[in-house]
């Protein structure tokens, strides 16, 4: 494979011998750091990768932080967790769509995990050059156009069930974007579908996948027949009966799991994926039954204020593991409440000074009572440009919000 670069991250700087190994036979350049040296370095000081290298048993959310850290030396790396033993830790990393590599690390299979890696790097870093080049030979009618095609994916207009208010965000990083966001009626305009989701990576590339994975969530869901449970296997643990009972849920399970299928079958050599948030709603009750695959946590924000409450994975992000399961979740949307759904570009978001808006400022703006939607998107929109203020915007954001009014009386 052509020569690669990797950071190597071990708390005690002692990864296992035989991937260290493996790694020296396959020409990789191997910088060996622990996490905290890592999160602690700044500027020329902080090495450019391809790959991330991280031990499986270390948190998904320290791994994030890594990741973002390097990012800053100008090169986002694609992870990759490994672990000798205790092979019940790789679970939370995969759901959020990262590679991994287990015993025994003998050099062909370390290759071919590391060619993909690699291969995918090199694509979005070659997606990036083409759009450069097309700024400047004069190409911004064609990307112009792009936009003006993938805004015709969008939705016109959203959904307005009685005693609902939905509003919408959308900002792209660039003339594309990898984000979407849909929102659409199902069975016989008895449920609400809703859909956030971001596909790796950003311009031209993300933008094309972005269409096709929207069209497949889209046109699945919509044909898929309210007495069908033949997604249900999926759905179900072994030796717990597969019928889904909640109305809704076999379109949305369908839609995810069909979605998946093509793309692991069709186009997992492009190395493209998508993290998504698919939920239906019930408009009259507020029940809520949803599939987050490897997406950041939507946050469910009560009427008299408090924590909001985070609607965890259920599943990897869609497109990385062929044939595999994603789990049904639930919730309830209470009148008052409002349900937050936003991309990793809203927390991830820079300012001048390089640093992140952060998870827990969004949390603080959360946990502020509003008294609609649109209000709470206003507030979090404005955070965000004071917050960003001169500095090139890095990534698509997405937010929605989903508010159940309070009826009078």
């Amino acid at each position: 494979m052509p020569s690669a670069t990797a950071v190597l991250v071990h708390p005690e700087r002692n990864p296992p011998r035989e991937l260290l190994d493996a790694l020296d036979q396959e020409d990789v350049a191997v910088a060996l750091h622990t996490a905290d040296e890592l999160l602690g370095a700044e500027g020329e000081s902080l090495p450019c990768a391809d790959v991330l290298l991280a031990p499986a048993a270390m948190a998904t959310r320290t791994v994030r932080e890594v990741s973002r850290k390097l990012s800053e030396s100008g090169t986002t790396p694609i992870t990759v967790v490994y672990a000798d033993r205790d092979f019940d830790t790789i679970e939370p990393h995969i759901r959020l769509g990262h590679d991994y590599l287990v015993p025994p690390f003998l050099p062909p299979l370390v290759r071919a995990r590391l060619r993909s890696c690699y291969e995918r790097a090199k694509l979005g870093r070659a997606m990036e050059e083409i759009e450069a080049q097309a700024e400047l030979l004069g190409y911004e009618r064609e990307l112009q156009i792009g936009r003006e095609i993938q805004e015709g994916f969008l939705p016109e207009g959203l959904p307005a069930p009685e005693g609902w208010d939905l509003d919408v965000r959308f900002k792209p990083a660039r003339k594309v974007a990898g984000d979407f966001y849909d929102a659409f009626e199902l069975v016989n305009r008895r449920r609400l579908a809703l859909v956030v989701a971001d596909v790796c990576d950003k311009g031209v590339g993300a933008a094309l996948f972005m269409a096709l994975i929207r069209s497949l969530l889209r046109h699945t869901a919509e044909h898929s027949g309210l007495q069908s449970l033949i997604a249900a296997q999926h759905a179900a643990p072994a030796g717990q009966s597969s019928v889904i009972p909640v109305v809704g849920a076999t379109p949305l399970m369908n839609a995810v799991v069909g979605t998946n299928g093509y793309l692991t079958r069709n186009h997992s050599g492009q190395g493209y994926f998508a993290t998504m948030f698919f939920s239906v709603l019930d408009p009259l009750t507020g029940n809520l039954v949803y599939i987050n695959g490897g997406h950041n946590p939507p946050l469910l924000v009560p009427r008299e204020g408090g924590e909001p409450r985070p609607l965890e994975p259920t599943g990897p992000a869609v497109g990385v593991i062929p044939d595999c399961a994603f789990a049904l979740g639930y919730a309830e949307v209470r009148p008052g409440d409002t349900l937050f759904v936003y991309t990793d570009g809203v927390p991830e978001a820079r300012n001048e000074q390089g640093e992140f808006f952060g998870d827990e400022r969004v949390l603080d703006l959360l946990r502020r009572p509003a008294a609609s939607g649109s209000a709470l998107l206003e507030r979090m929109d404005a955070a965000l440009r004071d917050h960003i203020g001169a500095a090139e915007q890095h990534d698509d954001i997405t937010m929605m919000a989903v508010h159940r009014t309070v009826t009078a009386g």
